[in-house]
C-alpha cells in the first residue's frame, strides 16, 4: 500500500498520513499550521505519544511499576504534563530539569535523579523537593551527597547505577552500558559500593538502576543487562542490604530507517518472564523510556528555500538547520523527509541542507525528492533530541511547537526571537 505521495504507507508513523494529497497530524492539516505558525515549526501528535505510552502500561499491566519518562529526550511543559497527567514519573538530569518536572506538576516523589555529574547545589535542591530517588553513579559522588544529606538533617533516597558491560549494539555516542563508558559504577564494584552506602548515615538505599544505552533495537541486551542486575540484586541482598525497586532505565528504539525494534509489551513480556523464572516478580520495577514515548510523535516542518544543482552534488536548501535539528550532524542520523503536498514529476537526488554556516549542517543526504523553492517538507521522528538539544547558533531563535490533539492545535511554546536571546545579556558601558 502507498500514500498519495507516492510512499509506502509504513514509512509514516502512527497518526500522521496523507489526506487529498495533504500531510496531517491526527486530524490537522500540517500545511495549515506552517502558514499560521511559519517554519521551522515543531508539531507533536497527542495521540501518539498516548499510544506509545499505552504500550508500555499494557506490558506492565498488573505489577508495581512506575514509568518515569527520562525528560532529556523533550522537556517542553506541555509535552512532560501531557505525561504527568497520565501517571508518570519523570527522570531527570539536572537542577533545570528538575524545575521543568515541578513546574509540570510532578509528584515529587515520583522523580529520579540520574546523571554523573551532580552538583552539592543540585543534590540540596532535589532533596528539599522531596524527590524519590538518586541515581549514584560513582563512589565519589555518593561521598557527596551523603555528606549534603546529613548537613540538610535527611538521609537521600539511592539507588546504585550499574555499569553491566552489556554491548546496546547502537551508535558509540549513545552507547551507556560498557565498561570505556562513563556511565554507571562497574558491575564487578557494585556490591562493595551497595555495602559501604549502607554504613552512610545521610544515605538510604532504596534501589538499584541499569541503563545500558539508547536507540536500542533488539531485545538480547536487555535480557543479557537484566541477568546481571538480578544476580547483583542476589548477591547483595544476601549481604543483608535490601533492594526495595529494580529500574531498568529506558533505550527502546524507534523506526528512522526501517529499524524493527520490539514492541514495549512485548519487549516487557520477555523481560517480566524472565524476573518470574528468577524469583523477582514480585519486585517494584522502575522504567526510564525517553526516545520510544516521544520520537514518532513529532515532526519538524520547513520551507524549501533554494535549488542549488551542482556537478557533483544537488542541495536542497531548507530554512531548518542543525541548530533545530541536531541528530544528523552529531550522530550522523537519518530522518525521513518528505512533502506535505506531494507535486509530480521525476524525483532529484537532494542533499537537505540547512542555512547555518557549517559543513555538518545538513538534514539528510542523497534524498529523492521532487521540491521546489516555497515548498513545505516535513523532517519526521522529530519528537526527541531535536527540540531539547535546539540551540541558538547564529543567533537562531529556536522554533516554535503545536500539540496536536484531534482536530485541534495548541501554540505550546512561541518562536523565540532575537529580543528573546539578548534580554539576558549586558552590553559593554558607553565610552
Amino acid at each position: 500500500m502507498t500514500t498519495s505521495s507516492g510512499l509506502p504507507a509504513s514509512t509514516l508513523p502512527p497518526h500522521f498520513a496523507y489526506q487529498n494529497q495533504r500531510l496531517m497530524a491526527e486530524n490537522v492539516p500540517l500545511d495549515r499550521l506552517a502558514h499560521e505558525h511559519g517554519t521551522p515549526l515543531f508539531v507533536y501528535s497527542r495521540a501518539a505519544i498516548l499510544d506509545a505510552l499505552g504500550a508500555y502500561q499494557r506490558g506492565l499491566a498488573g505489577r508495581k511499576h512506575l514509568i518515569c519518562y527520562a525528560m532529556k529526550a523533550n522537556s517542553s511543559l506541555a509535552i512532560l504534563q501531557t505525561l504527568v497527567r497520565e501517571g508518570c514519573g519523570l527522570d531527570i538530569v539536572s537542577g533545570g530539569e528538575l524545575e521543568r518536572a515541578l513546574a509540570a506538576g510532578v509528584e515529587p516523589s515520583k522523580v529520579i535523579f540520574s546523571g554523573v555529574g551532580k552538583t552539592r547545589a543540585e543534590m540540596r535542591q532535589a532533596l528539599t523537593a522531596g524527590i524519590g530517588c538518586f541515581n549514584v553513579e560513582s563512589r565519589a559522588e555518593l561521598d557527596v551527597l551523603d555528606e549534603v544529606a546529613r548537613d540538610m538533617g535527611m538521609r537521600a533516597p539511592v539507588s546504585v547505577r550499574v555499569n553491566p558491560n552489556v554491548d546496546a549494539q547502537t551508535h558509540p555516542y549513545i552507547s551507556t552500558g560498557l565498561k570505556g563508558n562513563k556511565f554507571g559504577i562497574a558491575h564487578e564494584e557494585v556490591a562493595s559500593t551497595y555495602r559501604h552506602a549502607a554504613t552512610c548515615r545521610g544515605l538510604r538505599v532504596v534501589g538499584i538502576d541499569c541503563h545500558i544505552g539508547s536507540q536500542i533495537t533488539q531485545t538480547g541486551p536487555y535480557l543479557d543487562a537484566m541477568d546481571r542486575v538480578l544476580d547483583l540484586v542476589q548477591a547483595i541482598e544476601a549481604e543483608g542490604v535490601a533492594i526495595e525497586h529494580i529500574d531498568f532505565g529506558g533505550g527502546l528504539g524507534i523506526d528512522y530507517q526501517g529499524d524493527a525494534p520490539p514492541e514495549a509489551d512485548s519487549l516487557w513480556a520477555q523481560l517480566l518472564q524472565r524476573m518470574d523464572a528468577r524469583g523477582f516478580g514480585d519486585r517494584m520495577i522502575f522504567i526510564e523510556p525517553g526516545r520510544s514515548l516521544v520520537g514518532n510523535a513529532g515532526v519538524c516542518l520547513t520551507e524549501v528555500l533554494y535549488l542549488k544543482p551542482g556537478e557533483h552534488k544537488n542541495f536542497l536548501i531548507v530554512d531548518a538547520a542543525m541548530n533545530d535539528l541536531p541528530r544528523p550532524a552529531m550522530y550522523q542520523a537519518f530522518h525521513r523527509i518528505v512533502p506535505l503536498t506531494p507535486r509530480e514529476g521525476e524525483p532529484t537526488t537532494w542533499d537537505v541542507v540547512g542555512p547555518v554556516c557549517e559543513s555538518g549542517d545538513w538534514i539528510g543526504r542523497d534524498r529523492a525528492l521532487v521540491a521546489q523553492p516555497g515548498d513545505l517538507l516535513a523532517v519526521m521522528s522529530a519528537g526527541a533530541y531535536c527540540m531539547s538539544m535546539a540551540s541558538n547558533y547564529n543567533t537562531r531563535g529556536r522554533a516554535a511547537e503545536v500539540l496536536v490533539d484531534g482536530e485541534n492545535a495548541i501554540l505550546i511554546r512561541a518562536r523565540e526571537t532575537a529580543a528573546d536571546q539578548l534580554r539576558s545579556e549586558r552590553a559593554l558601558p558607553a565610552v
